[in-house]
C-alpha cells in the first residue's frame, strides 16, 4: 500500500537546499521552525544530481517516519544552484560544478516520486524568503539581497514579492556590469560585479597582485585576503578597495533602479567583518543620489546553516495562494 504524504492543511513542508558540495533537507513549519534535518554530500560528478536529490528527501522521510510516524506535508520546496525556470520548476542552466544538471525537470520528477506539490527556485531567491520571514527583511516591502560567495547571486523583492522576470532569472545581480571595459566574465559580459566581489575573484586578484609586486605565487582564499586587509597589508588593501568600489557602484545603481528600503548582504564574503560593511555603506552613500539614499539600510544576512533549506520550505506557503 502506497504511503500518503500529502495533507493540504499540514503545518509542515519539506525544504531542500541543493548546492555544489552538499544537500540539506529538512521538515520546516510555516513559522520557519526546523523539526528534522538531513545533510548529504552532493557528490557532483560521481552521482547523478537528480538521483541525489531524491535520495536526500527519502533519507529525511525515513528518519522522520521512525520518530513521527504518519507525518504529512503540505508540499516540497526546493532552492537550487543554477538558473531555474520558475514556472516549469526546471534547471535551465547550471555551472560545471554540477555536471549534467542543466535541463533537469526537478518539479516533474519530485512530484511523480513523492506525490506532493513541488516549488523550485534559485538558491538566492529562497534565501530572500528566509530574510523576509525571519531575518532583516521582516516587515519590509522593498529590499534587495546580495549573496557574495563563490559567485555573486541576487534577489529582488518589490512590494513584498520576489521578482522572477519572464521565466525566473530576475535578480541576477552578479552580472550587473560595473566596468563596461573590464575583465571578461564567464557569462559573456565584461566587468561584471562577480569579477570583483565574489570570494573566488577576490582571492584570484590578490594572487595576481602579489605576483606583480614580485612575491612568489601562493594559493589563498578570500578569508586570507580579509585577514591580511585587517592586519594592514597594502596589497590586500588595494584588492579590498577595488571590491568595495565595485560593490558600492553596483548597489548605488540598484538603489536608483528599485528604490529599496533595505539591502541585505550575505555569503562568505559578508563575513569579512563589520569594517567591510561600514566601508560599503560609505561607498554607497557617496555614489547615490542623497534623496534616494535617505533611509536605505544595509545589513548582514540572517545567520544559520539551514537558511537556504528554510527558505526553500517557506515557498510552499508563499505561493499557496494562486493570486500571488
Amino acid at each position: 500500500m502506497e504511503t500518503i504524504l500529502f495533507d493540504s492543511h499540514s503545518d509542515y513542508a519539506i525544504g531542500v537546499d541543493i548546492g555544489g558540495t552538499k544537500m540539506n533537507a529538512g521538515v520546516v513549519s510555516s513559522s520557519g521552525e526546523v523539526l528534522f534535518t538531513v545533510s548529504l554530500p552532493t557528490l557532483a560528478g560521481e552521482v547523478n544530481t537528480r538521483d541525489r536529490v531524491t535520495q536526500t528527501i527519502q533519507s529525511l522521510l525515513t528518519e522522520v517516519e521512525a520518530v513521527k510516524p504518519g507525518c504529512r506535508y503540505k508540499g516540497i520546496g526546493v532552492g537550487s544552484a543554477g538558473q531555474i525556470d520558475w514556472s516549469a520548476g526546471q534547471v535551465r542552466s547550471a555551472s560545471e560544478l554540477l555536471p549534467g544538471y542543466a535541463g533537469t525537470p526537478l518539479k516533474v520528477l519530485l512530484q511523480a516520486q513523492f506525490q506532493l506539490p513541488v516549488t523550485v527556485d534559485n538558491d538566492v531567491n529562497v534565501l530572500a524568503l528566509t530574510e523576509k520571514h525571519l531575518g532583516a527583511g521582516r516587515g519590509v516591502r522593498h529590499f534587495l539581497c546580495v549573496a557574495l560567495g563563490t559567485g555573486v547571486g541576487g534577489a529582488v523583492v518589490v512590494d513584498g514579492h520576489l521578482v522572477h522576470g519572464c521565466w525566473g532569472a530576475g535578480g541576477e545581480l552578479g552580472h550587473l556590469s560595473v566596468d563596461w571595459n573590464g575583465a571578461p566574465c564567464l557569462c559573456g559580459g565584461r566587468g561584471c560585479l562577480e569579477q570583483y566581489a565574489s570570494g573566488t575573484n577576490i582571492a584570484s586578484r590578490m594572487m595576481q597582485k602579489l605576483v606583480a609586486v614580485g612575491e612568489a605565487p601562493v594559493a589563498m582564499d578570500s578569508r586570507e585576503v580579509f585577514s591580511r586587509w585587517q592586519s594592514g597589508d597594502l596589497v590586500a588593501a588595494e584588492v579590498m578597495a577595488e571590491t568595495i568600489a565595485a560593490l558600492g557602484s553596483a548597489l548605488a545603481s540598484l538603489v536608483h533602479i528599485f528604490n529599496p528600503e533595505l539591502i541585505i548582504i550575505g555569503g562568505g564574503v559578508a563575513e569579512a567583518g563589520d569594517g567591510f560593511l561600514d566601508e560599503i555603506r560609505k561607498e554607497v552613500a557617496a555614489r547615490t543620489m542623497p534623496s534616494m539614499h535617505d533611509g536605505v539600510r544595509i545589513e548582514k544576512a540572517y545567520r544559520g546553516n539551514w537558511s537556504g533549506m528554510i527558505g526553500a520550505a517557506l515557498q510552499v506557503w508563499e505561493y499557496a495562494d494562486p493570486a500571488i
